[in-house]
């Protein structure tokens, strides 16, 4: 990463070019391509009140030049705040880069899913039967003719139900 420190109207310490550098060092931390990083620091006197302001200027590959000014009464506290912010810019673009789907990684389908699981009993993706409402009565016999475990059904009141055996050799009801 190329640094460059500058100021304008205002003369630079090595304190000062050292403080600011540790503040860029972390920046490198969110391990994006960084390809310079400036620091413009200027210092204005307004209405008989001095202060100074840090423009921070960050080149990254393939995104946006990330720029942010800040303007404090105090040098080191508008540097700090400069590059909390910037931190904030770039922890977001690097949370956006490894945390999150792109548009073309889609969610599997469940026969996706099943195609991939080796050594487990196998998964057979299956349409429901959810369109026309049934009685409780009816459903428990659909249940005992399709040798199933359970069966997802609307009842007369349109509440999606579940209807399954138990190990009693029972029958249960959600």
């Amino acid at each position: 990463m190329n640094t460059s420190i500058v100021g304008k109207q205002f003369e630079l310490t090595e304190a000062i070019k050292g403080y600011i550098e540790g503040g860029f060092d972390s920046l490198s931390k969110y391990s994006l391509d960084i390809i310079s990083a400036r620091a413009v620091i200027t210092a204005d006197e307004k209405k008989g009140r001095k202060g100074f302001g840090v423009e921070l200027i960050i080149n990254l590959a393939h995104m946006d030049t990330v720029v942010i000014k800040q303007k404090e009464k105090d040098l080191y506290a508008a540097v700090d705040l400069a590059v909390e912010r910037a931190k904030k810019v770039l922890r977001r673009h690097h949370d956006k880069v490894t945390a999150h789907r792109t548009k073309t990684e889609e969610t599997p389908s469940v026969k996706e899913v099943a195609e991939k699981i080796d050594g487990v009993d196998e998964i057979v993706p299956m349409e429901l039967d959810l369109y026309k409402p049934m009685e409780i009565e009816e459903a428990l016999e659909k249940l005992k003719e399709s040798g199933r475990q359970f069966l997802v059904f609307n009842d007369q009141e349109a509440k999606l139900r579940v209807l399954y055996k138990r190990t009693d050799e029972k029958f249960g009801l959600y």
